[in-house]
């Protein structure tokens, strides 16, 4: 059997059936960390998944994890990919937590409980023993049967859970009903049928809401499944492209069926199928559900596309570049049911909490029906109250404190355009003291456009040097590269083709032109931070002095001794300046953090003056210039100190020289605007080049991680309070059991208003 997996191929999913409460948890990951070969396995309530990883060759099989979790007493099976489940719990209505089951419960139970209430109006009446029998008994070993099954399952595991509790209390209220019928004829009214009928169809009624609450909780997930169409129109490859071809004939292929480089006709009004660029046409496109834009973008041939926006008003045809797992829209999905799998650091002491809570309340119970037999010397009320400390003492809302909050948080900030990649992010976002921003492609549109060559001497004319220095740049990347190559396109000059080209990380590039006054020599184009200590530096900022004070970045295109790059230079040929626009939202971001409360510094390999311009322009204080991109990562570990003060450091960035100082920060937010590299290396991925997003996602992790806080606290408080008031009691079993039900529901419910949150920076 060959499992689908993810990225990493010794990472599985596996959704998990049968898990009612955190101790669940703790035992199917206890019996996953007792398989040798598994390095690593958290569960998750709210998504009931279990993501484990194994060693590299552990030789264990996925199939004996699978029989492992079920003989644990629970369901297993492979997670489909970015599946849209069509049996949803809630969704049927005779399953075992769906509303027809909790429908006819109540409706049995209803003749049982219904003459409490007419005894205040002086109504007393009451069915005959042998009728309550007959009504509680299909509610107690019929719809009841589910937690005998799963209390069984986990006694014999040496681990309770929910399921046990109920069983236990419900069965003593049923037995003792039986009891009091068979010893007593006149027993009317000290039998307690209703307890326990009342109490089952409070925990259904109660799982019901949680399956719908869990579902309301996945719906972004849901939203970008229902993204991708489910076929795309793929033109003959013998039909060639052009404003007049004919474009009815294609096939319409299901989408696993569409490959990289394949043709794909996409008319106005539908769904993009695939990550492409445009071969003919032009339309505006809608990627709000994938960036949080709200305004559609006008995209022209030769622009790429994301599989799953709208198409607007113009037909396209599309060249697909990337599907299935490697698109865009997937990576989506696989970076926010990854979050919304992964457990927060807190939730940690749930775990711990979880492992002995069970045990402990059945201990609280029989200490509680000793200690009243003992004292009031009637065992029924004994009973009674051993019954109601075990039926409110439900570790279900513990359970789902943490998932739920996480699930719905990581959710509506992906329909706006935040990642969040990393749950701990969130119980670090709300201490941010400082925001680093990288300069190009952060808080610049990183679309630089060539603005003045200087020349060092006559002996080159500017457009010679322009052609030399573009064709270093040939294949390069870089925005720079793309400046000088759009320039010389602009003048109609080709590029004068290197022999080699080699990439210098943090410095620039090199390259040996083919032909030229400069063939055969080396020649290297880069910044003039790299050329501190050099005797030609000092020279060159003077020369460059107006282009820094215009805030203006300049290269410097060099001539080296021999053929290595790294030797020495020989000489400066010309100084090349760029200009790069600043983001209309920077200056607004940098406000939106001080409103914060939040330091914002600005890391560049500009020259200082040029630096500290564009800072002043926005409102940044404090600039870090002239670095290397291998000094962002030390300058990121001493902001984190301040005057012997632990301070909460995040990095903003796009560029693969970002990367080692966003894994450095304690908060990593990436630009997707930016590279694969940073992507993966951060925590937050933000999905639109919009400064703004800054300051959202910190709002969204500290809502996110307060919601946390409050579940935890009415999770515990729920116990804390009702065990006492049930052990002396204040708390029949019916108002146990409807309490039970009630913090689960309160805890779904608050972390569901996480979904009403809207970004307030924009």
């Amino acid at each position: 059997m060959n499992p689908p997996k993810d990225a990493n191929s010794e990472l599985f999913t596996l959704d998990i059936g049968g898990m009612t409460c955190a101790s669940c948890v703790g035992r199917v990951e206890k019996a996953l960390h007792k398989i040798p070969g598994v390095e690593a396995a958290s569960v998750n309530l709210a998504t009931e998944q279990a993501k484990i990883r194994l060693k590299a060759d552990s030789g264990v099989s996925i199939d004996e994890i699978i029989a492992l979790v079920q003989k644990t007493g629970y369901e297993a099976k492979i997670s489909i990919p970015h599946g849209i489940s069509d049996l949803a719990p809630s969704k049927l209505f005779w399953g075992s937590d769906g509303l027809g089951r909790v429908i006819l419960g109540f409706t049995l139970s209803a003749p049982l409980f219904l003459p409490m209430f007419l005894m205040p109006l002086g109504i007393h009446w009451a069915l005959s023993p042998k009728w309550q029998l007959l009504l509680a008994t299909p509610v107690q070993f019929f719809l009841g049967w589910r937690f005998y099954k799963a209390g069984f399952k986990s006694l014999m595991s040496g681990v309770g859970n929910m399921d046990l509790l109920v069983a236990l209390g419900t069965s003593a209220a049923y037995g003792l009903s039986v009891y009091q019928m068979v010893s007593s004829t006149h027993a009317t009214h000290e039998l307690y049928f209703e307890g326990s009928a009342v109490i089952i169809c409070m925990v259904m009624l109660g799982k019901w809401l949680e399956a719908r609450a869990k579902q309301q909780t996945s719906e972004a997930i849901r939203a970008l499944q229902k993204l991708w169409p489910e076929h795309a129109k793929v033109i003959d490859q013998n039909i060639v492209i052009t404003e007049h071809s004919p474009l009815d004939q294609f096939r319409d292929l299901p989408l696993d069926q569409v490959f990289p480089k394949d043709r794909v006709l996409v008319l106005p009004g539908e769904r993009i199928p695939v990550d492409g660029i445009i071969l003919l046409g032009h339309s505006h496109i809608d990627e709000s559900l994938l960036t949080g834009e709200s305004d559609s973008v006008k995209k022209h041939i030769g622009e790429k596309v994301i599989g799953g926006s709208l198409n607007g008003e113009g037909l396209l045809v599309i060249e697909a570049q990337a599907v299935g797992v490697e698109s865009v829209l997937s990576k989506i999905i696989s970076m926010v049911e990854d979050a919304q799998t992964q457990k927060a650091p807190i939730q940690k002491l749930v775990d711990q909490v979880s492992a002995i809570f069970v045990p402990s309340v059945i201990a609280i119970a029989i200490l509680t029906g000793l200690a009243n037999w003992f004292y009031l010397d009637s065992a029924s009320i004994a009973i009674l109250r051993a019954v109601s400390v075990l039926v409110i003492a439900c570790p279900c809302a513990l359970g789902l404190a943490t998932p739920a909050a996480i699930m719905a948080g990581t959710g509506v900030a992906a329909r706006f355009g935040i990642l969040i990649k990393d749950p701990q992010v969130l119980e670090l976002a709300h201490r941010l003291n400082v925001v680093a921003f990288d300069k190009t492609g952060t808080l610049t549109a990183g679309k630089p456009r060539l603005l003045e060559i200087i020349p060092v001497s006559n002996t080159f004319t500017k457009d010679y040097i322009l052609a030399t220095a573009a064709g270093l740049q040939l294949g390069s990347e870089h925005p720079l590269a793309k400046a000088l190559l759009d320039a010389a396109k602009q003048k109609g000059f080709s590029p004068i083709t290197p022999t080699d080209s080699k990439a210098m990380p943090g410095i620039g590039i090199s390259g040996t032109p083919s032909s030229g006054f400069f063939v055969g020599q080396s020649l290297s184009l880069q910044s003039i931070t790299s050329l501190e200590g050099s005797q030609h530096h000092s020279a060159i900022l003077e020369k460059a002095k107006a282009c820094f004070d215009a805030g203006q970045t300049v290269s410097v295109l060099m001539s080296n001794e021999s053929s290595s790059a790294s030797s020495a230079p020989s000489f400066p040929i010309a100084i090349i300046a760029f200009g790069d626009e600043l983001k209309d939202s920077a200056k607004e971001a940098i406000a939106s953090l001080h409103h914060l409360h939040i330091r914002a510094v600005m890391l560049s390999g500009d020259n200082n003056t040029a630096a500290n311009r564009v800072a002043k322009t926005i409102g940044i204080e404090e600039v870090f210039a002239q670095i290397m991109p291998s000094d962002k990562a030390d300058i990121i570990r001493k902001l984190k100190s301040k005057n012997g003060e632990r301070q909460f450091v995040a990095m903003v960035g796009d560029g693969v020289n970002d990367a080692p100082a966003l894994a450095t920060a304690d908060v990593g937010m990436a630009m997707s605007t930016g590279t694969d590299v940073a992507m993966e290396a951060a925590g937050i991925t933000l999905m639109r080049g919009d400064p703004n997003l800054v300051a959202n996602a910190i709002d969204i992790s500290k809502r996110t991680w307060k919601k946390i806080q409050q579940n935890l606290f009415w999770a515990f408080i729920f116990n804390a309070i009702g065990i006492p008031l049930a052990a002396l009691g204040y708390l029949s079993p019916m108002l146990a059991g409807s309490a039970m039900a009630l913090s689960s529901f309160c805890v779904l419910s608050n972390a569901l208003l996480l979904k009403r949150w809207r970004p307030t920076h924009s």
